[in-house]
Protein backbone atom coordinates (compact mmCIF):
# COMPACT_ATOMS: atom_id res chain seq x y z
CA UNK A 1 0.00 0.00 0.00
CA UNK A 2 1.00 3.52 -1.00
CA UNK A 3 1.83 6.43 1.32
CA UNK A 4 -1.03 8.39 0.92
CA UNK A 5 0.95 11.96 1.29
CA UNK A 6 3.22 10.51 -1.35
CA UNK A 7 0.03 9.64 -3.83
CA UNK A 8 -1.79 13.39 -3.13
CA UNK A 9 1.27 14.63 -3.78
CA UNK A 10 2.60 12.65 -6.89
CA UNK A 11 -0.74 11.57 -8.33
CA UNK A 12 0.84 11.53 -11.96
CA UNK A 13 3.70 9.17 -10.68
CA UNK A 14 0.78 6.66 -9.47
CA UNK A 15 -1.16 6.69 -12.76
CA UNK A 16 1.81 6.74 -15.05
CA UNK A 17 2.99 3.13 -12.72
CA UNK A 18 -0.45 1.87 -12.88
CA UNK A 19 -0.77 2.30 -16.59
CA UNK A 20 2.92 0.54 -16.45
CA UNK A 21 1.75 -2.52 -15.05
CA UNK A 22 -0.99 -2.32 -17.99
CA UNK A 23 -4.05 -1.80 -15.16
CA UNK A 24 -5.45 1.58 -16.88
CA UNK A 25 -8.79 0.50 -15.24
CA UNK A 26 -7.22 1.58 -11.64
CA UNK A 27 -6.06 4.60 -12.72
CA UNK A 28 -9.96 6.40 -11.39
CA UNK A 29 -9.03 4.73 -8.15
CA UNK A 30 -5.90 7.69 -7.91
CA UNK A 31 -8.49 10.69 -8.27
CA UNK A 32 -11.05 9.09 -6.14
CA UNK A 33 -8.61 8.61 -3.62
CA UNK A 34 -7.67 12.28 -3.43
CA UNK A 35 -11.08 13.68 -3.52
CA UNK A 36 -12.45 11.23 -0.73
CA UNK A 37 -8.77 12.20 1.31
CA UNK A 38 -10.03 15.83 0.97
CA UNK A 39 -13.16 14.96 2.41
CA UNK A 40 -12.16 12.95 5.07
CA UNK A 41 -9.60 15.59 6.24
CA UNK A 42 -12.35 18.19 6.34
CA UNK A 43 -14.43 15.86 8.41
CA UNK A 44 -11.30 15.74 10.63
CA UNK A 45 -11.25 19.40 10.66
CA UNK A 46 -13.95 19.74 11.70
CA UNK A 47 -14.27 17.50 14.32
CA UNK A 48 -11.35 18.90 15.92
CA UNK A 49 -12.51 22.57 15.60
CA UNK A 50 -16.28 21.18 17.22
CA UNK A 51 -14.43 19.11 20.35
CA UNK A 52 -12.28 22.17 20.67
CA UNK A 53 -16.07 24.68 20.91
CA UNK A 54 -17.44 21.73 22.85
CA UNK A 55 -14.45 22.21 25.61
CA UNK A 56 -14.61 25.61 25.81
CA UNK A 57 -18.27 25.75 26.40
CA UNK A 58 -18.85 23.06 28.65
CA UNK A 59 -16.52 25.06 31.21
CA UNK A 60 -18.52 27.63 30.65
CA UNK A 61 -21.65 25.93 32.03
CA UNK A 62 -20.32 25.38 35.37
CA UNK A 63 -19.03 29.16 36.03
CA UNK A 64 -22.74 30.15 34.73
CA UNK A 65 -24.55 27.47 37.01
CA UNK A 66 -22.53 28.98 40.06
CA UNK A 67 -23.84 32.52 39.35
CA UNK A 68 -27.32 31.26 39.28
CA UNK A 69 -27.46 31.45 35.79
CA UNK A 70 -29.57 28.88 34.64
CA UNK A 71 -31.49 29.26 32.05
CA UNK A 72 -28.28 30.64 30.09
CA UNK A 73 -26.49 27.37 31.40
CA UNK A 74 -28.94 25.35 29.70
CA UNK A 75 -28.76 27.21 26.70
CA UNK A 76 -25.41 26.32 26.62
CA UNK A 77 -25.92 22.86 27.32
CA UNK A 78 -28.39 22.20 24.56
CA UNK A 79 -25.73 23.48 21.99
CA UNK A 80 -23.39 21.28 23.52
CA UNK A 81 -25.37 18.71 22.92
CA UNK A 82 -25.89 19.84 19.23
CA UNK A 83 -22.13 19.63 18.87
CA UNK A 84 -22.06 16.10 20.20
CA UNK A 85 -24.42 14.90 17.86
CA UNK A 86 -22.67 16.53 14.81
CA UNK A 87 -19.28 15.31 16.14
CA UNK A 88 -20.61 11.55 16.41
CA UNK A 89 -22.22 12.20 12.71
CA UNK A 90 -18.77 13.32 11.84
CA UNK A 91 -16.81 10.13 13.41
CA UNK A 92 -19.16 7.61 11.70
CA UNK A 93 -18.51 9.55 8.15
CA UNK A 94 -14.96 9.69 8.96
CA UNK A 95 -14.84 5.84 9.74
CA UNK A 96 -16.67 5.15 6.46
CA UNK A 97 -14.41 7.37 4.37
CA UNK A 98 -11.31 5.78 5.93
CA UNK A 99 -12.88 2.15 5.08
CA UNK A 100 -13.21 3.02 1.56
CA UNK A 101 -9.91 4.96 1.78
CA UNK A 102 -8.06 1.59 2.78
CA UNK A 103 -9.80 -0.25 -0.17
CA UNK A 104 -9.12 1.43 -2.91
CA UNK A 105 -5.70 2.28 -1.76
CA UNK A 106 -4.88 -1.48 -1.15
CA UNK A 107 -5.92 -1.82 -5.19
CA UNK A 108 -3.30 0.53 -6.31
CA UNK A 109 -0.13 -0.71 -7.34
CA UNK A 110 3.43 -0.53 -5.66
CA UNK A 111 5.66 1.84 -7.17
CA UNK A 112 8.36 -0.20 -9.60
CA UNK A 113 11.89 -0.01 -9.33
CA UNK A 114 12.87 2.01 -12.39
CA UNK A 115 15.14 -0.93 -13.53
CA UNK A 116 11.98 -3.22 -14.38
CA UNK A 117 11.39 -3.79 -17.89
CA UNK A 118 8.13 -2.50 -19.06
CA UNK A 119 5.80 -5.26 -20.74
CA UNK A 120 2.70 -7.08 -20.45
CA UNK A 121 3.14 -10.47 -19.07
CA UNK A 122 6.15 -13.21 -18.15
CA UNK A 123 6.70 -13.55 -21.98
CA UNK A 124 8.51 -10.18 -21.94
CA UNK A 125 10.52 -11.00 -18.92
CA UNK A 126 14.44 -10.38 -19.32
CA UNK A 127 17.06 -12.81 -19.26
CA UNK A 128 19.70 -11.47 -16.29
CA UNK A 129 22.45 -14.17 -16.33
CA UNK A 130 22.80 -18.12 -16.50
CA UNK A 131 24.64 -20.57 -14.12
CA UNK A 132 26.24 -23.49 -14.78
CA UNK A 133 26.53 -25.24 -18.77
CA UNK A 134 22.95 -26.73 -19.79
CA UNK A 135 23.78 -30.09 -20.87
CA UNK A 136 21.36 -32.30 -23.16
CA UNK A 137 22.34 -35.60 -22.90
CA UNK A 138 22.76 -38.14 -25.82
CA UNK A 139 19.69 -40.13 -24.57
CA UNK A 140 15.99 -39.62 -24.28
CA UNK A 141 15.03 -37.62 -20.74
CA UNK A 142 11.55 -39.75 -19.37
CA UNK A 143 8.98 -37.27 -18.02
CA UNK A 144 9.74 -36.75 -14.29
CA UNK A 145 6.79 -38.83 -13.32
CA UNK A 146 8.19 -41.76 -15.15
CA UNK A 147 11.43 -41.49 -13.89
CA UNK A 148 9.67 -40.96 -10.55
CA UNK A 149 7.57 -44.55 -11.17
CA UNK A 150 10.78 -46.41 -11.95
CA UNK A 151 11.75 -45.82 -7.91
CA UNK A 152 8.38 -46.95 -7.16
CA UNK A 153 8.55 -43.23 -5.90
CA UNK A 154 5.19 -41.52 -6.76
CA UNK A 155 1.41 -42.76 -6.62
CA UNK A 156 -1.16 -40.40 -8.09
CA UNK A 157 -4.10 -42.33 -8.85
CA UNK A 158 -4.12 -43.35 -5.20
CA UNK A 159 -4.09 -39.58 -4.64
CA UNK A 160 -6.48 -38.57 -6.87
CA UNK A 161 -8.90 -41.05 -5.42
CA UNK A 162 -8.08 -40.08 -1.77
CA UNK A 163 -8.26 -35.81 -2.75
CA UNK A 164 -8.53 -35.30 -6.40
CA UNK A 165 -6.55 -34.28 -9.19
CA UNK A 166 -3.02 -31.82 -7.65
CA UNK A 167 -2.12 -33.89 -5.19
CA UNK A 168 0.57 -37.24 -4.68
CA UNK A 169 2.10 -39.76 -2.54
CA UNK A 170 5.92 -39.77 -2.63
CA UNK A 171 7.41 -43.01 -1.71
CA UNK A 172 10.62 -44.93 -0.86
CA UNK A 173 13.54 -43.22 -2.45
CA UNK A 174 11.70 -40.43 -3.91
CA UNK A 175 9.95 -39.02 -0.38
CA UNK A 176 13.92 -39.57 1.18
CA UNK A 177 14.99 -37.39 -1.94
CA UNK A 178 12.14 -34.76 -1.29
CA UNK A 179 12.79 -34.36 2.31
CA UNK A 180 16.63 -34.55 1.74
CA UNK A 181 16.59 -31.69 -0.56
CA UNK A 182 14.54 -30.09 2.26
CA UNK A 183 16.88 -30.04 4.97
CA UNK A 184 19.65 -29.63 2.83
CA UNK A 185 18.47 -26.52 1.98
CA UNK A 186 17.59 -25.41 5.49
CA UNK A 187 21.31 -25.71 6.53
CA UNK A 188 22.48 -24.41 3.59
CA UNK A 189 20.65 -21.16 4.91
CA UNK A 190 21.85 -21.81 8.44
CA UNK A 191 25.02 -21.94 7.05
CA UNK A 192 24.74 -17.90 5.44
CA UNK A 193 23.79 -16.78 8.61
CA UNK A 194 19.55 -17.15 8.29
CA UNK A 195 17.30 -18.34 11.72
CA UNK A 196 16.13 -21.42 11.49
CA UNK A 197 11.32 -20.91 12.05
CA UNK A 198 8.87 -23.21 11.72
CA UNK A 199 5.95 -21.05 11.87
CA UNK A 200 1.87 -21.91 11.94
CA UNK A 201 0.22 -23.07 8.39
CA UNK A 202 -2.81 -20.90 8.66
CA UNK A 203 -3.00 -16.86 8.76
CA UNK A 204 -6.21 -14.85 9.97
CA UNK A 205 -7.99 -12.53 7.40
CA UNK A 206 -6.25 -9.38 8.38
CA UNK A 207 -2.86 -11.06 7.72
CA UNK A 208 -3.78 -12.35 4.74
CA UNK A 209 -4.88 -8.61 3.32
CA UNK A 210 -1.70 -7.56 4.96
CA UNK A 211 0.67 -9.98 2.67
CA UNK A 212 -0.96 -9.97 -0.52
CA UNK A 213 -3.71 -8.39 -3.06
CA UNK A 214 -6.99 -9.18 -3.47
CA UNK A 215 -6.22 -10.69 -6.95
CA UNK A 216 -3.77 -12.81 -5.47
CA UNK A 217 -6.12 -13.93 -2.35
CA UNK A 218 -8.66 -15.18 -4.42
CA UNK A 219 -6.59 -17.01 -7.11
CA UNK A 220 -4.61 -18.79 -4.27
CA UNK A 221 -5.71 -18.87 -0.22
CA UNK A 222 -8.09 -22.20 0.97
CA UNK A 223 -10.51 -20.83 3.96
CA UNK A 224 -11.33 -22.87 6.38
CA UNK A 225 -15.13 -22.91 6.48
CA UNK A 226 -16.54 -21.02 9.73
CA UNK A 227 -13.20 -19.91 11.12
CA UNK A 228 -11.01 -16.97 10.58
CA UNK A 229 -8.30 -18.83 9.20
CA UNK A 230 -6.63 -19.32 5.73
CA UNK A 231 -4.32 -22.22 4.79
CA UNK A 232 -0.49 -20.61 3.96
CA UNK A 233 -0.12 -20.74 0.22
CA UNK A 234 3.82 -20.08 1.54
CA UNK A 235 5.59 -19.54 4.58
CA UNK A 236 6.14 -16.17 3.58
CA UNK A 237 2.41 -15.00 4.66
CA UNK A 238 2.81 -16.15 8.59
CA UNK A 239 6.36 -14.64 8.41
CA UNK A 240 5.51 -11.63 7.65
CA UNK A 241 2.24 -12.02 9.62
CA UNK A 242 4.53 -12.59 13.06
CA UNK A 243 5.48 -8.66 12.70
CA UNK A 244 1.90 -7.70 12.45
CA UNK A 245 1.25 -4.27 14.80
CA UNK A 246 4.81 -4.24 15.64
CA UNK A 247 7.58 -1.05 16.41
CA UNK A 248 10.77 -2.97 15.50
CA UNK A 249 13.92 -1.51 17.44
CA UNK A 250 16.27 -0.30 14.63
CA UNK A 251 19.65 -1.91 16.24
CA UNK A 252 17.86 -5.45 15.71
CA UNK A 253 17.43 -4.89 11.83
CA UNK A 254 17.47 -6.97 9.73
CA UNK A 255 15.38 -9.83 10.41
CA UNK A 256 16.53 -12.64 8.20
CA UNK A 257 14.95 -16.16 8.66
CA UNK A 258 14.49 -19.08 6.75
CA UNK A 259 11.40 -20.79 7.08
CA UNK A 260 10.03 -24.40 6.45
CA UNK A 261 6.46 -24.69 5.71
CA UNK A 262 4.29 -26.95 3.74
CA UNK A 263 2.05 -24.43 1.13
CA UNK A 264 -1.52 -25.00 -0.06
CA UNK A 265 -2.76 -23.17 -2.97
CA UNK A 266 -5.93 -23.07 -5.27
CA UNK A 267 -4.09 -22.45 -8.48
CA UNK A 268 -7.40 -20.91 -9.63
CA UNK A 269 -7.12 -19.08 -13.14
CA UNK A 270 -4.02 -21.61 -14.16
CA UNK A 271 -4.31 -23.92 -17.08
CA UNK A 272 -5.28 -26.93 -15.72
CA UNK A 273 -3.79 -29.09 -12.89
CA UNK A 274 -2.10 -32.04 -14.38
CA UNK A 275 -2.84 -35.50 -13.95
CA UNK A 276 0.35 -36.78 -14.06
CA UNK A 277 2.53 -34.29 -13.47
CA UNK A 278 3.79 -32.61 -9.99
CA UNK A 279 4.81 -29.43 -11.73
CA UNK A 280 1.99 -27.31 -10.81
CA UNK A 281 -0.49 -28.79 -7.92
CA UNK A 282 -2.21 -27.76 -4.65
CA UNK A 283 0.02 -28.82 -2.05
CA UNK A 284 3.80 -29.00 -1.84
CA UNK A 285 6.08 -27.80 0.79
CA UNK A 286 8.77 -25.17 0.60
CA UNK A 287 12.03 -23.48 1.89
CA UNK A 288 11.57 -19.80 2.22
CA UNK A 289 14.02 -16.85 2.61
CA UNK A 290 12.36 -13.81 5.14
CA UNK A 291 13.92 -10.74 5.29
CA UNK A 292 12.83 -7.26 7.34
CA UNK A 293 15.35 -4.48 7.33
CA UNK A 294 15.96 -0.58 6.76
CA UNK A 295 14.79 0.66 3.25
CA UNK A 296 18.38 1.53 2.37
CA UNK A 297 19.47 -2.10 2.90
CA UNK A 298 16.81 -3.47 0.71
CA UNK A 299 17.82 -3.05 -2.58
CA UNK A 300 21.78 -4.71 -1.29
CA UNK A 301 19.38 -7.81 0.25
CA UNK A 302 17.37 -8.23 -2.58
CA UNK A 303 20.58 -9.11 -4.41
CA UNK A 304 22.08 -12.03 -1.91
CA UNK A 305 18.39 -13.45 -1.55
CA UNK A 306 18.44 -14.58 -5.28
CA UNK A 307 21.87 -15.21 -5.14
CA UNK A 308 21.19 -17.66 -2.49
CA UNK A 309 19.20 -19.63 -4.40
CA UNK A 310 21.31 -19.63 -7.25
CA UNK A 311 24.42 -20.97 -5.36
CA UNK A 312 22.26 -23.78 -3.66
CA UNK A 313 21.06 -25.26 -7.32
CA UNK A 314 24.59 -24.69 -8.26
CA UNK A 315 25.90 -26.91 -5.43
CA UNK A 316 23.59 -29.51 -6.35
CA UNK A 317 24.89 -29.35 -10.23
CA UNK A 318 21.65 -27.70 -11.64
CA UNK A 319 22.13 -24.97 -14.26
CA UNK A 320 20.14 -22.30 -13.46
CA UNK A 321 19.41 -19.03 -14.87
CA UNK A 322 17.54 -15.87 -13.76
CA UNK A 323 15.02 -13.45 -15.15
CA UNK A 324 14.18 -10.07 -14.30
CA UNK A 325 10.46 -9.80 -14.36
CA UNK A 326 8.80 -7.66 -16.16
CA UNK A 327 6.08 -4.43 -15.02
CA UNK A 328 3.11 -6.67 -16.16
CA UNK A 329 4.39 -9.78 -14.34
CA UNK A 330 4.51 -8.26 -11.35
CA UNK A 331 2.06 -8.50 -8.22
CA UNK A 332 0.89 -5.44 -7.00
CA UNK A 333 2.97 -5.17 -3.62
CA UNK A 334 6.16 -5.89 -5.53
CA UNK A 335 8.66 -3.25 -6.05
CA UNK A 336 11.14 -5.85 -8.22
CA UNK A 337 11.35 -9.68 -8.69
CA UNK A 338 13.57 -11.99 -10.20
CA UNK A 339 12.55 -15.44 -10.87
CA UNK A 340 15.18 -18.56 -11.04
CA UNK A 341 14.67 -21.10 -13.49
CA UNK A 342 16.62 -24.28 -13.68
CA UNK A 343 17.31 -26.42 -16.71
CA UNK A 344 15.37 -28.86 -18.02
CA UNK A 345 17.19 -31.49 -20.04
CA UNK A 346 13.94 -33.06 -21.15
CA UNK A 347 11.95 -29.81 -22.00
CA UNK A 348 15.41 -28.23 -23.41
CA UNK A 349 14.65 -25.11 -21.71
CA UNK A 350 14.09 -23.75 -18.16
CA UNK A 351 11.55 -23.54 -16.14
CA UNK A 352 10.86 -21.36 -12.55
CA UNK A 353 11.60 -22.87 -9.23
CA UNK A 354 12.01 -20.02 -7.52
CA UNK A 355 11.04 -15.99 -7.02
CA UNK A 356 12.86 -13.49 -5.07
CA UNK A 357 10.98 -10.47 -4.28
CA UNK A 358 11.04 -6.76 -2.70
CA UNK A 359 7.82 -5.72 -1.67
CA UNK A 360 9.46 -2.52 -0.29
CA UNK A 361 7.11 -0.89 2.62
CA UNK A 362 4.11 -2.14 0.92
CA UNK A 363 3.29 -4.94 3.21
CA UNK A 364 4.48 -2.98 6.28
CA UNK A 365 2.00 -0.22 5.52
CA UNK A 366 -0.71 -2.64 5.31
CA UNK A 367 0.48 -4.93 8.36
CA UNK A 368 1.32 -1.87 10.63
CA UNK A 369 5.15 -2.98 10.44
CA UNK A 370 7.31 -0.04 11.94
CA UNK A 371 10.67 0.75 13.14
CA UNK A 372 11.98 2.97 15.83
CA UNK A 373 15.49 4.85 15.07
CA UNK A 374 17.08 7.93 16.26
CA UNK A 375 15.14 10.34 13.60
CA UNK A 376 11.75 8.41 14.62
CA UNK A 377 9.41 6.07 13.60
CA UNK A 378 9.37 4.70 9.91
CA UNK A 379 8.00 1.71 7.60
CA UNK A 380 10.24 -1.32 7.66
CA UNK A 381 11.07 -2.93 4.11
CA UNK A 382 10.17 -6.69 3.78
CA UNK A 383 11.41 -8.97 1.20
CA UNK A 384 10.82 -12.77 0.44
CA UNK A 385 12.54 -15.59 -2.28
CA UNK A 386 12.32 -19.03 -2.15
CA UNK A 387 14.94 -21.28 -1.30
CA UNK A 388 13.81 -24.50 -2.81
CA UNK A 389 10.35 -26.23 -3.67
CA UNK A 390 10.06 -30.25 -3.13
CA UNK A 391 8.43 -31.42 -5.90
CA UNK A 392 9.36 -28.77 -8.58
CA UNK A 393 12.76 -28.61 -7.87
CA UNK A 394 13.21 -32.70 -7.67
CA UNK A 395 12.37 -32.47 -11.59
CA UNK A 396 14.81 -30.14 -12.14
CA UNK A 397 17.13 -32.40 -10.09
CA UNK A 398 15.99 -36.10 -11.48
CA UNK A 399 16.29 -34.68 -15.42
CA UNK A 400 19.73 -33.46 -14.24
CA UNK A 401 20.98 -35.99 -12.36
CA UNK A 402 19.73 -39.12 -14.68
CA UNK A 403 22.05 -41.85 -16.06
CA UNK A 404 21.02 -43.52 -19.20
CA UNK A 405 20.47 -46.71 -17.40
CA UNK A 406 17.94 -45.27 -15.42
CA UNK A 407 19.87 -44.52 -12.26
CA UNK A 408 20.38 -40.92 -10.69
CA UNK A 409 23.52 -39.97 -9.20
CA UNK A 410 23.60 -37.65 -5.54
CA UNK A 411 26.00 -35.15 -5.75
CA UNK A 412 27.77 -34.88 -2.81
CA UNK A 413 26.31 -32.09 -0.90
CA UNK A 414 23.04 -34.28 -0.82
CA UNK A 415 24.88 -37.52 0.37
CA UNK A 416 25.01 -37.00 4.13
CA UNK A 417 20.99 -36.29 3.91
CA UNK A 418 20.54 -39.60 2.00
CA UNK A 419 22.43 -41.71 4.32
CA UNK A 420 25.89 -41.62 2.28
CA UNK A 421 24.15 -42.74 -0.84
CA UNK A 422 26.29 -41.92 -3.76
CA UNK A 423 23.58 -43.40 -6.55
CA UNK A 424 19.91 -44.67 -6.83
CA UNK A 425 19.04 -47.35 -8.58
CA UNK A 426 15.40 -47.86 -10.08
CA UNK A 427 12.97 -50.58 -9.65
CA UNK A 428 11.46 -51.20 -12.66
Amino acid sequence: MLDMKFLRENPEIVKENIKKKFQDHKIELVDKVIAMDKENRSLKQRGDELRSKRNAMSKEIGGLMAKGLKDEANAIKAKVQAMADEMKETEVKETELAEKIKEMMMQIPNIIHPTVPVGKDDSENVELQKYGEPVIPDFEIPYHTDIMERFEGIDLDSARKVAGNGFYYLMGDIARLHSAVISYARDFMIDRGFTYVVPPFMIRSNVVTGVMSFAEMEGMMYKIEGEDLYLIGTSEHSMIGKFIDTILDEKKLPYTYTSYSPCFRKEKGAHGIEERGVYRIHQFEKQEMIVVCKPEESEDWFVKLYTNTVDLFRSLDIPVRTLECCSGDLADLKNKSVDVEAWSPRQKKYFEVGSCSNLTDAQARRLGIRVKGENGKYFAHTLNNTVVAPPRMLIAFLENNLNKDGSVNIPEKLQPYMGGTKILMPKN
